[in-house]
């Protein structure tokens, strides 16, 4: 199998729901919003109403039918709103020649993915077999999940 169609396919599935994984989350991987959006009133100082007043419209703006709850569909259709934000602006980024598509040369290569691909073929025979892939997963899974606690020890 060739790699790069591979990655590239990697890459555009995980972009797609990134918007989706982190609202689950609770936004974990989110950006935080930047000091001008948090400065309503361009002071250069921000106040405790500011963020209150922010954090408000989010959920203003994701409660589409106004009752002051968040349905489960309503959260999915503020995530992928996002992701589908994220998605043009990434297309836009790497569409070099402004042909409104994606070629392979345009797809970011993959800096890393010949070295974790030694990474994961344990026995070094060219192949990943299905043990190896599933030890590399539970590996990945043990380290996210050390991640998440020292996350969330610190706070």
């Amino acid at each position: 199998m060739k790699t790069v169609p591979f990655i590239s396919a990697i890459v555009l599935t995980a972009v797609a729901v990134t918007g989706t994984s982190a609202l689950a989350k609770g936004g974990a991987d989110r950006q935080p919003a930047s000091f001008e959006e948090l400065d309503a009133n361009g002071d250069g100082q921000i106040t405790e109403a500011e963020i209150t007043a922010h954090r408000q419209a989010k959920f203003t703006s994701a409660d589409a039918d106004g009752d002051g709850q968040l349905s489960l569909e309503e959260m999915q259709t503020a995530a992928q709103a996002k992701a589908n934000e994220r998605v043009s602006k990434m297309f836009e980024r790497l569409d070099s020649n402004q042909d409104g598509f994606l070629s392979d040369d345009e797809l970011p290569k993959p800096r890393k993915a010949s070295k974790m691909f030694e990474r994961i073929d344990a026995d070094g025979n060219g192949s990943i077999s299905e043990q190896e892939y599933a030890d590399a997963k539970d590996r990945m899974g043990r380290k996210h999940k050390r991640h998440q606690q020292s996350d969330t020890d610190s706070n």
